[in-house]
């Protein structure tokens, strides 16, 4: 794969055979290898490795992008000569800005006029790339999903899933001199445990393999089957429920696209004229915080502004949203510029051109004054559901954040504090703003994956009167 010395040779290249304004070069490079098992045989073994760089240029305003996946010059100077033809029969973009240089992309207007014009105070990267979990062989994965198997053969059950690995580089430079490269590694383990009527699921990732408990993770999903099994049918209704951290991310990854400049400008965002708000319960805090030590990612966005860590929610109220560079400059011109807290970038927007503008990758959410387990939020609940996962959610209502969806691989029914029999699975209506304002108790966050949204570190939560509309018949 490409090093970083190796993409600078390549963009001094591409900047040779480029005529425009300006010029920027995006790499993304991977080894991807993955195992996939169904019926507790290994069916598939894959890798792949591939490297690619996406070249913008810039003609007074006028931008477009051209890719490539080979580096000789011929190959450059077709994809160069791409990009410049579109770029030049594009309409202008008033609101195109000239490419960051290094400074700019490392300071914030407003930081640098509060601190005199110094430095950005900014926290280290933790580190996320692992030589063990690089050099994970086909054979070292064909051995953990033999002991996830063995899991299954003890209990009866069927397993499915997979186990992958990935290196992956980032990498951004610009002619004005801008320079960023991050590497990071990724190991994942995603289980489904299948009995006759019941299902068990268990899902995590990590930059570092040490972290995958691939026999823990298997033997819980094991357990969900097992005691889900002859699911009961309940009346739907509003329940008290117990929402596991994949829940919880899968569900609240619904409203994140809102928390952004350009959401609020197009008015599409559910955060119109409610920043500044109490819109959910006072024990709710959430940032975006790419720093984070359970968090993943590269510490600059598409166009190489450096990350901030931003405060979205504090004690329910939605103190902002994110900015790229342009969409901050807009807004600070906008109707809204009072309406919406600080206006600046924080490094949060996608490669140009794009319509999407920013959105918040790395979601944080903060700790509970008096954490509860997630055993101790079943002993105190007289009767409720307990959730592992929410799949097929859509969104019904956008401004009121109201979403559907079902519960799968291990529903229960919990009376009298314990778990007394696996449920069949419910449809689901409700509410994001009314659910995080009915959060009675939440666990430690932890580092979270799902299967509806991105990884976040969200924390178990219980909610009293979760509106569930129907039963499934599985």
């Amino acid at each position: 794969m490409l090093t970083q010395d190796q993409a600078a040779d390549i963009f001094d290249r591409i900047r040779r055979l480029s005529s425009a304004d300006e010029v920027e070069a995006i790499f993304n490079g991977s080894r991807f290898a993955l195992t996939r098992f169904a019926n507790n045989t290994i069916h598939q073994n894959v890798e792949e490795e591939n490297s690619v760089v996406s070249i913008r240029t810039n003609f007074g305003g006028r931008t477009a992008r051209s890719t490539a996946n080979q580096f000789d010059d011929e190959s450059l100077r077709r994809a160069v000569a791409a990009s410049e033809s579109l770029a030049r029969v594009q309409v202008p973009d008033p609101d195109l800005l000239s490419m960051p240089t290094p400074s700019e992309a490392d300071f914030c207007e407003s930081v640098e006029k509060a601190a005199g014009g110094g430095a950005r105070s900014t926290r280290a990267l933790p580190v996320r790339f692992f030589e063990e979990t690089a050099g994970v062989t086909p054979a070292e994965r064909a051995e953990v999903v033999q002991g996830i198997v063995s899991v299954a053969d003890q209990h009866k059950l069927t397993s499915a899933g997979i186990y992958s690995i990935s290196d992956s580089r980032e990498g951004i430079f610009n002619s004005r001199g801008l320079s960023r490269w991050h590497r990071q590694t990724l190991a994942e383990i995603s289980i489904t445990m299948l009995g006759g009527d019941s299902s068990g699921w268990q899902k995590l990732n990590s930059p570092n393999v040490r972290n995958l408990d691939a026999a823990r993770l298997a033997e819980t999903a094991a357990q969900k089957a097992v005691e889900s099994a002859h699911p009961r049918e309940i009346a739907p209704g509003k329940y008290t429920v117990i929402l596991e951290p994949a829940a919880v991310l899968d569900i609240v990854g619904f409203m994140f696209w809102d928390y952004s400049g350009v959401a609020i400008l197009d008015q599409r965002s559910f955060l119109n004229d409610r920043i500044g708000a109490q819109l959910f319960g006072k024990n709710i805090n959430i940032s975006d915080d790419v720093a984070h030590p359970l968090q993943a990612g590269s510490p600059f966005d598409g166009e190489g502004m450096r990350r901030q860590r931003v405060p979205l929610v504090e004690n329910g109220a939605v103190k902002r949203v994110v900015y790229a560079r342009a969409t901050a400059k807009k807004m600070k011109n906008s109707e809204h510029a009072g309406k919406v807290g600080p206006v600046e970038p924080t490094g949060h927007g996608f490669p140009l051109p794009n319509e999407a503008g920013e959105m918040p990758m790395n979601i944080v959410f903060g700790a509970a004054e008096k954490p509860r387990s997630l055993e101790e939020m079943i002993a105190s609940t007289e009767r409720g559901v307990l959730v592992t996962r929410l799949w097929y959610i859509r969104e019904v209502d956008p401004y009121e954040k109201i979403v559907t969806g079902m519960t799968r691989d291990g529903t229960f029914l919990v009376e009298n504090g314990k778990v007394q029999c696996g449920l069949r699975n419910f449809r689901f209506n409700e509410s994001l703003i009314a659910m995080l304002s009915k959060v009675e108790a939440m666990s430690v966050p932890v580092r979270a994956c799902g299967e509806e949204s991105f990884d976040m570190v969200v924390p178990a939560m219980k909610v009293r009167e979760f509106n569930f509309t129907e039963a499934t018949k599985f």
